[in-house]
């Protein structure tokens, strides 16, 4: 459970849809009025029967982001491989202008491992199939960490959907890797969401049963 005790009211995420998106908009709806923006209609019915405002709008196209009221946005939109244009730089950049022009609290971005000091972290196969969307992530890092706004980058390791093991963690170790599931980053971006300590921070995230070499944990707690 989560205590709104933050001074935000109402939280954006963009990337609500499906994946870790919806599962953070599922865990938030009981403390904050959520707003899901969508690019479709496909799943308003679904969030709206979990009390989740969906909000028209294309984080490709500046001119559909007014943000305006929002308080916080957490955004997990990107996009595969093979797309032309990603979302993973160009959406993310978009939206974190937006929030700065609407005086936007705190933004949280979910990204990678494998992004910025995190690329030691992946074989070269991996940063082989993925070093192209991993390039657009780490830009809309750098562009969220230039723009002034109060931040907190979470980079998930390899995403698995079963449901929450409960032994997801944070950690500042920019080395290590594992994977995890979607339900437990859900809940790790949440608690960072409502935490100061989380602020300014840039964040791996792991199931402390799911690593792919014996590492110290030195984990973060926000």
């Amino acid at each position: 459970m989560l205590e709104s005790l933050t001074p935000f009211e109402t939280v954006l995420v963009a990337g609500a849809s499906r994946g870790v998106g919806r599962e953070i908009a599922r865990i938030l709806q009981p403390n904050f009025t959520v707003k899901a923006l969508l690019r479709s209609n496909t799943a308003v019915t679904e969030l709206e029967v979990l009390g989740i405002q969906p909000i028209m709008g294309d984080a490709m196209i500046p001119e559909q982001l007014d943000l305006s009221g929002i308080d916080a946005v957490i955004s997990t939109i990107g996009g595969l491989p093979g797309d032309i244009k990603r979302a993973d730089d160009e959406g993310n950049r978009n939206l974190i202008d937006a929030a700065r022009k609407a005086g936007v609290k705190k933004f949280v971005l979910v990204t990678s491992i494998g992004c910025g000091d995190s690329v030691v972290a992946l074989p070269p196969r991996a940063l082989e199939a993925l070093g192209a969307v991993l390039a657009d992530k780490e830009k809309a890092e750098q562009h969220l960490i230039d723009s002034g706004l109060t931040y907190t980058i979470v980079r998930p390791g390899g995403l698995k959907s079963e449901p929450a093991t409960g032994t997801g963690f944070l950690t500042e170790d920019p080395k290590i890797s594992g994977s995890i599931h979607r339900a437990d980053v859900a809940d790790l971006v949440c608690k960072c969401l409502i935490s100061d300590r989380a602020n300014q921070k840039i964040l791996s995230a792991l199931d402390r049963n799911q690593m792919f070499s014996a590492s110290e944990i030195v984990e973060f707690i926000p």
